[in-house]
């Protein structure tokens, strides 16, 4: 066996612990979300769950980058899985103790995200140690594919599990597939591309010296910003979807409705992870970008839970390819031993549109566009013949607008000439 085929099994053995904790944590998002919607039936509580998942993890990723810079990755993604699942434990504690409130899921939820911005960077990082260049499309594909069980499995099967049983029952699943991250990271032995320990240096320093970096980079920094707009109108669908879907049906068909939708996903994933993409890294971004605007946007123009499954079906096929094209072009432009912090500056600058779209989602539909397609409503009897009226129409609309716009995106990306430059580096990826 030569190195490459050692190193990519290890790949595979901490990609496995992931798995299984991806598919925890979709778990529990998809049941605290239902639990909080129908306690309240806001889409603004419904989106904080997620806003505050992310926030924590975006104010962190640079400093957790650096970590992964100087520490050992291995020992950073154990800390991290670990440290997770205490967030998880504080909302099952409170639950048993009968008086929970919005506020502790938010803080539970938060307090696990902490720790993400510790095992996220070294994660990412841990991936350019263990695969060739060669290899780095197909891992991606295979993390697309980790990332996609969320979304495939952990609906229908969160959605059964609350319907049976209590949501209690989810946490401890989730805090379970924690550990089984944690101990297959274990089982790996600790490579010989280990980042070096630079204490001699300053952890601000070595922030700077990122920024310097990425900013010196202006081919990678325009993809990523160009991301950013983008990057908003997915996280409006990520917070809005479960509330439109939850006015039109019940959360078990919600669940099973989603985990439909996000085989596209696995289908796209598979195929990336055993075939690579061999063309143009920004044409298949540009063109499954538009594509993915385009079903964005009939997502939202029928109130049919058939239709808006078929078009989440096509939505969630591209998101592989979308993902996969955006990260190979980073991460072939990226130096090594940079790796860490770059790609905790990446997400960190990516998901400011994410958080945009999270702490305004909720607001928005709430107070604004689900008004404007109530009866006697502003929009009702002209665009609401169209799209229908009442309760989520608000949100179909803004999905319709939101696709539209994203479509639009696309087309520029492609047109972008410091984009197409970074072209160069990713040849046979």
């Amino acid at each position: 066996m030569d190195v490459q085929d050692k190193n990519f099994k290890r790949f595979l053995i901490i990609w496995l612990g992931q798995l299984m904790s991806t598919i925890g944590s979709g778990l529990t998002a998809f049941a605290l979300g239902v639990f909080v919607f129908q306690k309240t039936q806001s889409a603004t509580s419904f989106s904080l769950i997620i806003l505050f998942s992310f926030l924590p993890l975006f104010l962190l990723l640079p400093f957790g980058g650096v970590l992964a810079d100087r520490f050992d990755r291995k020992k950073m993604m154990i800390i991290g899985d670990a440290g997770a699942v205490t967030g998880l434990l504080f909302i099952l504690l409170i639950m048993l103790s009968g008086s929970i409130e919005l506020w502790h899921i938010y803080t539970g939820v938060a307090l696990s995200s902490v720790f993400a911005a510790i095992q996220n960077p070294a994660y990412k990082a841990a991936i350019s140690d263990l695969v060739s260049e060669e290899m780095y499309s197909r891992a991606s594909g295979l993390i697309q594919l980790a990332g996609s069980a969320q979304y495939l499995i952990s609906p229908i099967a969160a959605g059964l599990l609350i319907s049976v049983f209590d949501i209690k029952l989810v946490l401890l699943i989730d805090m379970i597939t924690f550990l089984i991250a944690v101990t297959a990271v274990f089982v790996i032995k600790k490579q010989e591309a280990s980042p070096q320990k630079q204490e001699e240096q300053e952890f601000l320093s070595d922030m700077a010296d990122s920024f310097r970096y990425l900013i010196s980079r202006q081919e990678v920094l325009c993809l990523i910003l160009l991301t950013t707009v983008v990057c908003f109108y997915v996280g409006l669908l990520q917070s809005l979807f479960g509330p439109m879907m939850l006015t039109l049906t019940d959360s078990r068909t919600l669940g099973i409705a989603l985990s439909v939708s996000a085989s596209g996903m696995l289908v796209s994933s598979l195929f990336i992870g055993i075939f690579g993409i061999r063309t143009s890294k920004v044409f298949i971004l540009s063109m499954s970008l538009a594509l993915a605007g385009l079903f964005y946007a009939l997502m939202g123009l029928f109130p049919a839970v058939s239709l808006i499954i078929v078009f989440c079906f096509l939505f969630f096929s591209t998101l592989p390819f979308v993902n996969t094209s955006l990260e190979v072009l980073i991460r072939s432009n990226i130096d090594n031993e940079k790796q860490g912090r770059i790609w905790s500056l990446v997400y960190a600058i990516s998901q400011v549109g994410y958080i945009s779209a999270f702490a305004s989602a909720g607001f928005l539909a709430d107070h604004l566009f689900n008004p404007l397609f109530y009866s006697g409503g502003a929009l009702s009897q002209t665009v609401g013949q169209i799209i229908g009226i009442g309760q989520g129409r608000g949100i179909g609309f803004m999905f319709v607008i939101s696709g539209l716009l994203v479509s639009i995106l696309a087309l520029i990306i492609g047109r972008v000439k410091k984009i197409g430059e970074l072209e160069l580096k990713t040849v046979g990826q």
